[in-house]
């Protein structure tokens, strides 16, 4: 029988970096932006809260859409 210490040691190493679309993430910055906490948007939509705040942030300075440097720079070795 797995104990709840051994699971958590298993879950801690097969830790997955969570995807998200950019449709998704505005939607929860306009949940915020409406006046729900960051925390309350995180937990009803089962997701980091500083994934939350990072994308308010991010939405903040117009940068939420924006593509970043070296996906500019892969999209440039393309053409």
């Amino acid at each position: 029988m797995t104990t709840m210490l051994e699971r958590s040691d298993e879950m801690v190493d097969k830790q997955v970096r969570g995807k998200y679309t950019l449709e998704y993430k505005l939607e929860a910055v306009r949940q915020v932006k409406a006046g729900q906490s960051g925390a309350v948007v995180a937990k009803v939509l089962g997701i980091p809260s500083s994934s939350v705040a990072n994308w308010v942030r991010l939405d903040a300075k117009g940068q939420l859409g924006a593509p970043s440097a070296s996906q500019k720079a892969r999209w440039r070795s393309r053409a």
